[in-house]
C-alpha cells in the first residue's frame, strides 16, 4: 500500500533511516507500487526498489545510515 507520509512507513524504515532517506524510500516505494499494479509480487517489488533507491544515496556504517559523498 502506498504511504502518505513518513510516519506511515514500517518501523524498520521509520526508526532507522534519517528523514531525507525516508523521503527517498517513500517516493520510490509509491512510484514502484503504482508501476507494478496487478503483479502478485507488487509490494515485494516496491520494497526492493525503495531500498535500492535509498542505498544509492546512503550507506550503512555500523548501525547508522550515512549520506554518501
Amino acid at each position: 500500500m502506498p504511504y502518505q507520509s513518513n510516519v506511515d512507513l514500517p518501523a524498520s524504515v521509520h526508526d532507522h533511516l534519517p528523514s531525507h532517506a525516508q523521503d527517498i524510500y517513500r517516493a520510490a516505494f509509491n512510484h514502484a507500487y503504482a508501476t507494478h499494479a496487478g503483479d502478485p509480487r507488487q509490494e515485494e517489488i516496491a520494497r526492493r526498489i525503495a531500498w535500492a533507491a535509498v542505498k544509492r544515496s546512503y550507506t550503512k556504517v555500523s548501525d547508522v545510515w550515512m549520506r554518501r559523498d
